[in-house]
């Protein structure tokens, strides 16, 4: 019986621990994934494809036979009359009858087009490019994401870093405490020395405090931008060190070019108004008079055959303009072009420099702390042999922790300059 309690006990402990197994830590790359998933702009991209879809299909309809109904009813001063055209007593004055003034007419139709000059395939086109720019302005703007969600993740790092720091400050003033008290224990300190070494580890723990309100704050953002709930526990994995490349890929770009295919569509559309269209046409009437112009009855009446029509107002009036201005916005837009990549080479050189200049202060922040460290220690050795005072000592702790604080936050700084460089560049 004590052994079956034994194993229940321990299943129990088992699975306690394995519910408790922490989950793996974020990358930044699963962070900038999740961010975008989760921004509301997102839900653009599928209205934006739908928008797309639509619109095509109803510019292809064009091709599809045209059915109208038309009617009208008229009331006309004078018809045909055939009064008085032929002889007194003649036959035909009675046989004729006279067409009413008033007159009545349905019309259905049903029209083929055979040739269009390319305006419904240019239609298409534009409704393509239109959803094209759409798309490429919403990369754009998610895109912005990268810079926020870069800013939240490398700060939580640093307060990691910071924290693990203040863990070991902490450590030499409990060393420091520990010595003083049996010093003091021994009678060959002072009790005044110990409640300064004691003060001093109760602002370590306050520092401590702060830190990790601080991390709370940062893992909520980070929370909500990735839509899940982050508590102070959450663990952050340290991306690895990325190389500079100038090339510039962003989504910008994309959008530039973007514009200048709709512009082109635009201009192939007005080229398309140029041309004739031909298309076949069958009209089936009822009304009166009928095409038998000699009979005052209602009746049924058709006529089919080929349509042609040409509008050649546009040569000499606004089709000129139209284009002018196409291309003037075309220049625009490689202005625009310019003048982002001018501003991201600027960003890029700045940013080059910060992460050189991190790169040099890492390799003096090594020396500082390997300098300060064995101070430190010194310092440590001569608080146990009474030959300085706990004033002294934690003035050398806090001296390593400081170059300890500065290494890790260029450490930090380099990581987040790089990636930084890595956004601009779009890369």
């Amino acid at each position: 019986m004590k052994k079956v309690v034994a194993l229940l006990g321990w299943l129990a402990l088992a699975g306690s621990s394995w519910a408790q197994t922490p989950s793996p830590p974020l990358t930044l790359a699963d962070c900038q994934a999740r961010a975008q998933q989760n921004y509301p702009l997102i839900r653009q991209r599928e209205l934006i494809q739908k928008t797309r879809e639509y619109s095509v299909a109803n510019a292809a309809k064009g091709y599809l036979p045209q059915v109208s109904v038309s009617g009208q009813a008229t009331y006309q001063s004078q018809t045909v009359d055939f009064a008085g055209r032929f002889p007194v007593g003649s036959p035909l004055s009675d046989a004729l009858p006279k067409i009413s003034k008033d007159q009545y007419r349905i019309t259905g139709q049903i029209e083929q087009v055979v040739y269009d000059g390319g305006a419904i395939r240019a239609a298409q086109q534009i409704r393509q490019a239109d959803a094209d720019v759409q798309n490429q302005n919403l990369e754009v703007n998610l895109y912005t994401l990268r810079d926020r969600v870069n800013q939240v993740f490398f700060g939580l790092l640093l307060l990691d870093e910071q924290l693990k720091q203040v863990a070991l400050r902490r450590t030499d003033i409990q060393s420091g405490v520990d010595k003083t008290q049996a010093q003091l224990t021994n009678g060959v300190a002072f009790r005044s020395s110990l409640n300064e070494l004691k003060a001093e580890l109760v602002g370590v723990d306050q520092t401590v405090t702060e830190l990790r309100a601080t991390r709370r704050a940062y893992a909520t953002m980070l929370g909500l931008l990735i839509n899940e709930p982050l508590d102070e526990q959450v663990q952050l994995e340290k991306p690895q060190p990325v190389g500079l490349t100038p090339q510039i890929n962003r989504p910008e770009l994309g959008l530039y070019e973007a514009q200048k295919r709709a512009f082109d569509a635009q201009e192939t559309q007005l080229r398309a108004a140029l041309r004739p269209r031909f298309s076949a046409f069958f009209q089936e009437n009822y009304g009166r008079p009928t095409f038998n112009i000699i009979s005052n009855d209602f009746g049924f009446f058709w006529i089919g055959g080929l349509r042609l029509s040409w509008n050649l107002s546009s040569l000499y009036t606004t089709h000129r303009n139209d284009v002018q201005l196409l291309n003037l916005s075309r220049q625009n837009v490689d202005v625009q072009r310019e003048t982002f990549l001018f501003n991201t080479h600027l960003t890029l050189t700045r940013q080059q420099a910060d992460v050189q200049k991190y790169q040099e202060q890492l390799a003096q922040d090594e020396q500082i702390v390997a300098l300060r460290t064995s101070v430190k220690n010194s310092a440590n050795a001569q608080l146990q042999n009474g030959v300085i005072t706990s004033h002294e000592y934690i003035v050398q702790v806090n001296a390593e922790s400081a170059a300890r604080q500065a290494l890790v936050l260029h450490q930090i700084q380099l990581l987040q300059a790089q990636y930084s460089y890595q956004t601009t560049s779009g890369n």
